[in-house]
């Protein structure tokens, strides 16, 4: 059983209650646009990372993380990219990947907007927890915590840190 901290868009932001939810977490996932590396860098001395970087991310960031980022978290495969798109209007770096071979899981950010759906044609399951940063139009910061266990992916909470 993994706890998993989700989050993206900090946009150089990390705070105390980002770093109190990271603590309780098994592993913490970033969905893109870090901004700066002291984000990642204060995440990873916390818990194990993975993050994609994000269109705002600039060279150095992109040296240290993919911009997708396939992986296997017990029984769930995993695909994680910044800009996504939602089911079943996938963006189209990611349309053919998810459409011949369907992770169970598909995380992005990017939007700002926190939103879990499923694509029951395809059975993936996508997730985007809106933005934890301040920077940004979205008017509550937000994460997801989940946990995986074997092949599930249950226990989702939406974490509301505060206002922008």
């Amino acid at each position: 059983m993994t706890q998993i901290l989700l989050l993206s868009d900090t946009h150089s932001h990390i705070d105390d209650t980002i770093l109190k939810y990271a603590k309780q977490a098994d592993e913490i996932w970033h969905a893109g646009d870090i901004g700066s590396l002291k984000v990642t860098d204060a995440l990873q001395k916390i818990k194990p990372l993975r993050g994609v970087y994000g269109n705002i991310d600039n060279h150095i960031i992109q040296k240290e993380f993919p911009e997708n980022n396939r992986f296997m978290c017990e029984g769930v495969d995993v695909l994680m990219t910044h800009i996504g798109g939602y089911p079943p209007k996938y963006n189209i770096r990611t349309r053919d990947e998810i459409r011949n071979n369907p992770p169970k899981l598909f995380i992005c950010g990017h939007s700002h907007i926190l939103k879990v759906m499923m694509d029951k044609k395809l059975g993936v399951l996508h997730m985007n927890p809106g933005a934890c940063g301040k920077h940004g139009f979205h008017q509550m910061r937000t994460m997801l915590r989940f946990v995986i266990d074997g092949p599930d992916i249950k226990n989702l909470e939406v974490i509301e840190i505060g206002k922008r």
